[in-house]
């Protein structure tokens, strides 16, 4: 009863801070090109290739909504953002959309005037260790120093793991993410935690030197992923969600590409329904 109180009051208090939102749509139509926030530099979701074009699942989903509203999918910019600067940037309207990995919670929606258009990929927290380090296991990191960024469900589910594990360790707070991966090549912590995705994708980019480093096995967490919008404009929440969804019922009658394969990461959970996977969407008729 006690937890149901305090959800009510969470809910009830968001909704009283929430502003009226401007046409995004509108916004968007008017200046001819969509701002859509992504993460920095992050291989198969929004990562520039060698001719400083976006590539990835992210940037896709951007290129997509800008097709729903502008008719033209290259009408895009793409403004990578940090963990701290994404929320404020969105709620600012200097986005029109946060595409990065960014995990749907309650408090989110509750408390900063934000709602989630749905999941785009299903991830769950990892740690990545270089191999020298003889490390096989999460529990294995006892007085360990670690790397994270500030301001994410990751620095809190590192936290609590830990404490209930009853195990030591000492993190390494830092904000970009370019920076997060330097410090951990370097040697500054013994190990990152990220998203598994993302660690994935990391150690891909490593090329020859990818076997190196090892994504430990446990997942302390769930983060389903997703687009985020501000609360209230629900004409541009119903353009993101039902284009998402109708992004994935392109994939279940065939209408893909394959962007993930090369990454050497399984599908798994982020397989659409008829495959075992969970992405599934309502009827578009």
């Amino acid at each position: 009863m006690t937890f149901l109180l305090g959800l009510a009051a969470l809910l009830i208090a968001g909704t009283a801070s929430a502003q009226p939102a401007p046409d995004t749509v509108a916004a968007i139509r008017a200046r001819g090109i969509l701002v859509c926030g992504v993460t920095v530099n992050s291989v198969g979701f929004a990562n520039p290739d060698s001719r400083g074009i976006m590539r990835g699942m992210d940037a896709d989903i951007c290129r997509a909504l800008a097709a729903a509203v502008l008719g033209d999918a290259e009408k895009v910019r793409f403004v990578p953002n940090t963990a701290v600067q994404r929320f404020p940037m969105l709620q600012s309207g200097e986005l029109d959309v946060l595409v990065r990995n960014t995990t749907w919670t309650l408090g989110r929606e509750a408390s900063l005037g934000l709602a989630f258009a749905g999941i785009n990929v299903y991830d769950g927290q990892g740690f990545i260790v270089k191999r020298e380090s003889g490390i096989t296991s999460a529990r294995q990191l006892d007085g360990a120093t670690i790397c994270v960024a500030p301001g994410t469900t990751t620095e809190l589910n590192l936290t609590d793991y830990f404490r209930t594990n009853r195990v030591q360790f000492r993190a390494v707070v830092i904000e970009g993410i370019e920076e997060i991966r330097a410090a951990f090549l370097a040697g500054r912590c013994d190990a990152y935690t990220n998203d598994a995705t993302a660690l994935g994708t990391f150690r891909h980019a490593q090329g020859a030197n990818a076997e190196r480093y090892m994504v430990l096995p446990e997942r302390i967490s769930r983060e389903p992923l997703g687009p985020v919008v501000r609360k209230g404009d629900w004409k541009w929440f119903d353009i993101v969600r039902w284009t998402l969804f109708a992004m994935i019922n392109a994939e279940e009658l065939g209408i893909s590409q394959a962007n993930i394969a090369p990454l050497g990461i399984a599908r798994g959970l982020n397989d659409i329904w008829t495959r075992g996977g969970l992405h599934d969407a309502p009827p578009i008729r």
